[in-house]
């Protein structure tokens, strides 16, 4: 293919073993905006990532430059290829690992440091001071030790239907004190 990239055997020759900045600067002159308007439209308008795309076609074409014409036409079906090559390339790499957050976001972003949860537990306590000790008992049974209707009832020596009022009523005057002290139950 290199072959058909090098317009004339005059062209091949004015190429040094080291490539050089005209050869570059032919390359952009002669494809630059065309091949970075065609890596924008496929990069959703993206024309950052576009002239990245571009840079790194250039980059390539540059490593052959003792091979290449940057002004042959014939050179510019292979950059075609070679961005579009670099576009998919990117899009993979991306879909592969998450996204990366940038140093803002992640200042942003709560710790959990446990104060929340030593605060509300603090603020359920003192509510829990308020009920009437048989109301207390009923939740710390039914709740903290996770016993059943009738296993609190045989517990407590009363009728199920005693422990389920009881439930109820201590139930809504706890929501009643987390309320007046600003944490609302749900």
């Amino acid at each position: 293919m290199h072959e058909l990239l090098i317009s004339s055997p005059q062209a091949a020759r004015n190429h040094s073993a080291e490539p050089s900045d005209e050869f570059l600067r032919a390359l952009y002159e002669k494809h630059g905006y065309v091949l970075m308007r065609f890596a924008a439209r496929l990069l959703g308008g993206d024309w950052h990532r576009a002239e990245d795309v571009f840079q790194e076609a250039a980059i390539r074409a540059w490593q052959h430059a003792s091979e290449l014409d940057p002004s042959a036409e014939a050179l510019r079906p292979w950059l075609f290829a070679v961005v579009r090559d670099l576009v998919i390339d990117g899009y993979r790499v991306r879909q592969a690992r998450p996204p990366e957050a940038d140093d803002e976001s992640l200042r942003r972003l709560p710790v959990p440091d446990g104060v929340d949860r030593a605060l509300t537990t603090q603020v359920v306590v003192d509510a829990m001071r308020d009920l009437a000790p048989f109301q207390r008992e009923v939740l710390l049974h039914m709740y903290y030790m996770g016993r059943s209707v009738s296993q609190t009832a045989k517990v407590l020596g009363v009728p199920p239907g005693t422990v389920k009022s009881r439930t109820h009523y201590a139930m809504r005057a706890l929501r009643e004190g987390l309320s007046s002290r600003g944490l609302h139950a749900a």
